[in-house]
């Protein structure tokens, strides 16, 4: 088959690799039909190397068709049409029954000491064959894939794989109040699907920051306020649309990919330089992220008020201002989304009133084959391009 994978920092290819099949009698294989581009995919792309073999297969955002169950599958068959969470998950541990999925016992990589499994992202996540392929093998057949209703394009049902109960999370774990003010950092395809779920549930003022031109016009068009993040007075102009106390709640969909903090870069840019064994170790043990985004969080979160990390970050050593956090008696909130916690809630709304706007989010659709020219375009935002779907 098919599949994008890894060679190298900024060098990705379509490769013919062996088809994937049945491990366990509780495995299905699925014929991808959509697999989308995650902004954490461009982490791969640029920084994560020493954590990635030569020929990994990338991608945890896929939905298709059933091909194959194993002889202990019992709720799928050949035909059925599933989205395949991220999060590699039993649904039956004590951590899936506490709507921890991404922090499931059964797959926690504890040689890293990390949460569940997830497809296609690093050792550090289990090195688990990505979705940004033909065919994909999916463990726990039983309990993992959510099956969905033939009939509706992909579009309508593709980012529950990620990109909606990211985003759900995040505008949950804000906790804005009844008539209260959120802000949203970053509006690529998790701030952007944030800006419209928290729109939807009922947040009064919802406010939108980038420094790309064409993203904060896109929220705009939803009827989302936005501000320019290279705006020099950023902090007071939204302390002033949000009654001089800043916002009650902040969700930072950016992560380390923040613009600023020059040092870091620098720091980012070395582990490059590095044989993969001592990159590795660097990166477990040094501030390797640009804080800027989180920073700013911190900075106008009113007094009281949550901030909502949904961004990755992936430093061990990263220096936070404590003194200001306690100071301002913040609450924090963070983690790889829950898929399964949020389906129910999010599952009816994918009908054909799309409240959320599915069926339009993606601004690219594109074959499997252009993923090393979507990679490249994405990461240096260019094309207008806010999110990919491949078709394989």
């Amino acid at each position: 088959m098919k599949a994008v994978t890894w060679h190298g920092k900024r060098d990705v290819r379509v490769d013919t690799v062996p088809d994937p099949v049945l491990k366990e009698p509780t495995d299905v294989v699925i014929r991808v039909t959509s697999t989308g581009i995650c902004g954490s995919d461009l982490h791969l792309y640029e920084l994560f190397g020493p954590f990635l073999d030569e020929g990994d297969i990338l991608g945890h955002e896929a939905m298709g068709v059933v091909e194959e169950v194993g002889s202990q599958v019992t709720e799928l068959k050949p035909g059925d049409r599933v989205v395949v969470p991220f999060n590699v998950s039993c649904g039956t541990c004590f951590m899936c029954g506490q709507g921890l999925q991404s922090q499931c016992e059964t797959t926690q990589v504890r040689e890293h000491g990390s949460g569940a499994a997830l497809f296609g992202y690093t050792k550090l996540y289990g090195q688990v064959p990505g979705g940004q392929a033909e065919y994909l093998r999916v463990p726990f057949g039983n309990t993992l894939p959510i099956k969905v209703p033939d009939g509706p394009p992909d579009d309508r049902f593709v980012y529950l794989s990620d990109v909606l109960p990211t985003a759900w999370q995040a505008v949950r774990y804000a906790d804005v109040p009844e008539g209260g003010s959120l802000v949203v950092l970053g509006l690529g395809p998790i701030g952007d699907m944030s800006t419209r779920i928290a729109k939807h549930l009922g947040v009064q003022t919802v406010i939108g920051v980038d420094l790309v031109q064409e993203r904060l016009e896109r929220a705009h068009a939803n009827g989302i306020r936005t501000i320019n993040a290279r705006d020099r007075q950023l902090a007071e102009h939204i302390r002033d649309l949000t009654g001089g106390r800043g916002p009650d709640s902040v969700i930072d969909a950016v992560g380390m990919e923040a613009h600023g903090a020059p040092v870091t870069k620098l720091a980012q840019q070395a582990t490059g330089l590095l044989p993969d064994a001592l990159a590795a170790k660097f990166m477990m043990t040094a501030g390797v992220d640009r804080l800027d985004a989180l920073r700013t969080a911190i900075d106008v979160v009113r007094r009281g008020g949550t901030i909502s990390l949904s961004g990755v970050y992936g430093g061990m050593a990263d220096p936070l201002p404590m003194l200001t956090m306690f100071d301002k008696q913040v609450q924090l909130r963070m983690g790889q989304a829950n898929v399964w916690r949020w389906v129910p809630d999010i599952l009816p709304l994918l009908t054909d009133d799309d409240p959320l706007g599915v069926d339009g989010f993606a601004t690219h659709r594109l074959p499997l084959d252009d993923a090393p020219m979507a990679y490249e375009k994405f990461q240096k935002k260019q094309d207008n391009m806010v999110k990919v779907l491949l078709r394989p």
